[in-house]
């Protein structure tokens, strides 16, 4: 990979809230200067990820314009002033941070991780934020233990799938939804031992307390948000947790804090940043990942790799429910 920097690049800006038409090919984007504490990264691929579109859509308010885009990777070709962390040019980088939909990304050195050698190309920045979202919540969310029935929301998704593998991996009994037969055969190559089609099963609490013999599940990850919460505080058991990280359908409508007074449940609504916003943080999770990966624990899911210039397209397939498993682009 050649090091040589130019002044310009392309990139893709979202110019204003709305829907995939606001986002704008472009070939003469300057390119980014590291600041103290960042590193640049010429990336090779990058992640297009569900929360894209709440940036996009004005879920999440953002000033516009903007360059998109959580993670990436590729190779380090400048590095800013301050403590980088022994990061270097020519390092081989995966990274979180923002502005990922373009050729060159400036980012914080605090989430930018070596690649280790043996992982090849694509599966570092397949596997890195929704793999550590993933992670994160069955560590700290909800602290999974072996025998426990776990719900999952949309398992054949991005986050969902490492949710099903990495459940499964601790020895929980996975539950899933999905809406239709290709998602719901992925799931369960996932780990996924029960599923659930909400396509056609009506009656999702009844399934699920049929399948946990009436006591309901220990805990519920949840990334569709408004349509299933008020079935997550029902299937819940007595004690238990709800995890709700996503909003796909929707944000979850302000919630009574008596609700969760009769069982007992904690409801959490995390994001992965805040439980890695710490160097050591960062590297003890990244580093569990990793392992998963090389051990060959965890396979990892890629739907497809598209080019940049086919961004209105990679946000039309991931909304309109065409994708499992990460979404890719290259520059």
């Amino acid at each position: 990979m050649s090091t040589s920097i130019p002044e310009t690049m392309k990139g893709v800006l979202c110019t204003a809230v709305g829907g995939p038409e606001v986002l704008e090919y472009k070939t003469d984007l300057p390119v980014p200067k590291p600041g103290k504490g960042q590193v640049l990264v010429k990336n090779s691929y990058m992640g297009i990820n569900y929360i894209d579109t709440y940036f996009r859509g004005g879920v999440y308010p953002s000033p516009k314009p903007e360059i998109l885009g959580r993670d990436g990777e590729g190779e380090i070709v400048a590095v800013g002033e301050g403590d980088v962390y022994d990061l270097k040019k020519g390092d081989r980088v995966v990274w979180m941070g923002s502005g990922g939909y373009a050729e060159y990304t400036a980012v914080n050195v605090l989430h930018v991780a070596r690649i280790p050698e043996g992982i090849p190309e694509t599966i570092a920045v397949a596997a890195l934020l929704q793999g550590l979202t993933a992670l994160t919540m069955i560590r700290e969310s909800h602290p999974t233990k072996a025998g426990e029935f776990c719900l999952v929301h949309a398992a054949a998704g991005g986050v969902g799938l490492w949710l099903c593998q990495l459940l499964k991996a601790l020895g929980a009994q996975v539950i899933g939804t999905a809406s239709n037969a290709t998602k719901i055969e992925e799931a369960k190559n996932a780990g996924a031992e029960f599923m659930i089609d909400y396509s056609q099963e009506k009656d999702l609490v009844s399934k699920v307390m049929e399948i946990t013999g009436g006591n309901g599940v220990d805990a519920v990850f949840d990334g569709v948000g408004k349509d299933t919460f008020e079935e997550d505080l029902k299937v819940v058991k007595r004690k238990g947790t709800v995890v709700s990280f996503g909003n796909a359908s929707g944000t979850v409508p302000p919630l009574a804090i008596t609700k969760l007074a009769p069982k007992c449940i904690k409801l959490l609504r995390p994001q992965v940043f805040g439980y890695i916003s710490t160097r050591e943080e960062f590297t003890h999770y990244t580093e569990e990942l990793f392992r998963f990966i090389q051990e060959e624990k965890i396979p990892v899911k890629i739907h497809k790799i598209y080019d940049l210039q086919d961004v209105q397209t990679v946000h039309r397939d991931l909304e309109g429910r065409k994708t499992m498993g990460k979404l890719l682009m290259r520059p």
